[in-house]
């Protein structure tokens, strides 16, 4: 079974930026999509960003574009989500996920594994 588990985050003040990782096991890293979600209190599960198994096509949220940037690395079985102009709205849990198929890469319900999240919180 694939397990998942995010790493990185923390407070930081609006205007930071911070950089989460999310290590996987038992599986084959490089066969997966991997994606970014984020939930905060009261609020359903939103995309943030996804990536295809070899890192060739990546999918952001038209709220973090431009600001956001996933990136893996397979042989440490790993993916990434490097944050700049974090806002406080973006506060939140962010959990990573993975899926066997590259589409349908900004649907939470296709994701087949999720870690257990890590909070971010960007204080004003």
């Amino acid at each position: 079974q694939v397990q998942l588990v995010e790493s990185g985050g923390g407070l930081v003040q609006a205007g930071g930026s911070l950089r989460l990782s999310c290590a996987g096991s038992g599986g084959t890293f490089g066969r997966y999509t991997m994606g970014w979600f984020r939930q905060a209190p009261g609020k359903e599960r939103e995309f943030v960003a996804a990536i295809t198994p070899s890192g060739g096509w990546t999918y952001y949220a038209d709220a973090v574009k431009g600001r956001f940037t996933i990136s893996r690395d397979n042989a440490k079985n790993t993916v990434y989500l490097q944050m700049n102009s974090l806002k406080p709205e973006e506060t939140a849990v962010y959990y990573c996920a993975a899926k066997g198929v590259s589409t349908g890469p900004r649907s939470a319900d296709a994701y087949d594994y999720w870690g257990q999240g890590t909070q971010v919180t960007v204080s004003s």
